[in-house]
């Protein structure tokens, strides 16, 4: 192939005009295509178009640069700076049309990941048209899709929650939401992102655990380092709010309620998320005991630690169980809770030390038990 004479004016030109900063990495791609190398030139690319400085040049370096030696690239990578290039285009419309016209084109045998990746990125334009529709129906066919494939570049992967994850914020579905923002979060290196993502990605994540009907452990959660995000911010106090669902522990929720009357899909919940702290109550305070031999607790004890009265403590046990949160059964008769299984928790500092302290306990009781039994029957011990 010989040097394009257009592409070798374009780097020139960019060179006498661009900002010194700049102005380098246009010779270094001059100096690269020149000679051919092609996965360098691709790596020099890649490392230019994701700085903020490259910006306004993008849409060009994509048109008058990439597009003519892109048949010797990888076509992920063709994708991803075609991307780069529509997130500088004037309109979302704008946008979402040229990444349909690099879907086209990457259509191949040899390049359905590129392909699955670019129809991902036009449907995320069209999810910020609010077409859910078409939104919906690309998920599904790069889902098939992404799953018939033996490899998957990281990036398709991180494409496909992130846009799932959008989907499902738009259309309010909480439970759905949580699960792929967690999931793009692994496909991701979280101290990648700007720190007002970093944020919002957090209060979102933070919003969706406390709304979910379905969502009763926050151990991914708490445990992801996407929360520091939320320290030393106005929305800190979210930060608190899930520490204090996870442990069950309605005086600080109550605390934390004015909190709430700033934040409308929060005010609006405050009855759900009452049933929901109560829940979790009921479910510390079976976690609590586990371990201890006390399987069976009145209704008068459930009354006390979910601040209900006895008259609605069937309801709050039959919710928790039909909600798969215990396992067990109520006799009315007696009001009593017979439980067996208690869903895992994910531990807090007090949770832990309540832990090593039934440890404790449980390790003397064993040792009074076994010197009782040495001294009442010697023999077993001989």
């Amino acid at each position: 192939m010989e040097v394009d004479n257009n592409v070798s004016a374009y780097l020139q030109a960019q060179q006498r005009q661009a900002p010194p900063a700049v102005a380098q990495h246009f010779a270094e791609f001059e100096g690269l295509y020149e000679r051919k190398v092609w996965h360098q030139l691709t790596k020099a690319v890649e490392a230019f178009i994701n700085i903020p400085e490259a910006a306004p040049y993008r849409v060009g370096v994509y048109n008058e640069f990439v597009r003519d030696w892109q048949k010797h690239m990888n076509k992920v990578k063709l994708v991803l700076f075609a991307l780069a290039a529509a997130r500088q285009l004037d309109s979302i419309p704008e946008a979402a049309a040229f990444m349909e016209k690099i879907a086209e084109e990457v259509n191949q045998p040899d390049s359905q990941e590129a392909y699955a990746l670019a129809v991902l990125e036009s449907a995320h334009f069209k999810l910020l048209l609010n077409d859910l529709d078409s939104t919906r129906e690309a998920l599904e066919k790069c889902q098939g899709m992404i799953e018939s494939f033996a490899q998957v570049d990281p990036v398709i992967h991180a494409s496909f929650y992130r846009v799932c994850a959008d989907y499902y914020k738009a259309k309010a579905a909480y439970g759905q939401y949580y699960k792929n923002a967690l999931l793009l979060l692994a496909c991701i290196d979280v101290q990648e992102l700007g720190i007002a993502d970093r944020v919002q990605r957090a209060y979102d994540l933070a919003i969706a655990a406390l709304l979910s009907d379905t969502i009763y452990n926050f151990g991914d959660l708490l445990s992801h380092p996407i929360t520091e995000a939320l320290k030393g911010t106005d929305n800190e106090w979210m930060l608190a709010l899930l520490l204090a669902f996870n442990a069950g522990d309605i005086g600080k929720f109550e605390g934390l309620v004015g909190h709430l009357q700033a934040q409308p899909m929060l005010k609006q919940s405050v009855p759900f998320l009452q049933q929901k702290i109560r829940l979790m109550a009921l479910i510390e305070s079976m976690f609590r005991r586990q371990g201890t031999g006390a399987r069976s607790l009145p209704f008068g004890a459930v009354s006390a630690e979910t601040k209900l009265p006895v008259g609605e403590i069937e309801h709050l046990v039959m919710k928790a169980l039909s909600l798969g949160l215990i396992r067990g059964s109520i006799d009315q008769v007696d009001q009593q809770i017979t439980v067996q299984w208690v869903q895992p928790r994910h531990l807090g500092k007090e949770q832990i030390q309540n832990l090593v302290d039934r440890l404790a306990q449980w390790e003397s009781r064993v040792r009074d038990t076994a010197q009782r039994m040495s001294t009442t029957a010697p023999e077993l011990f001989a």
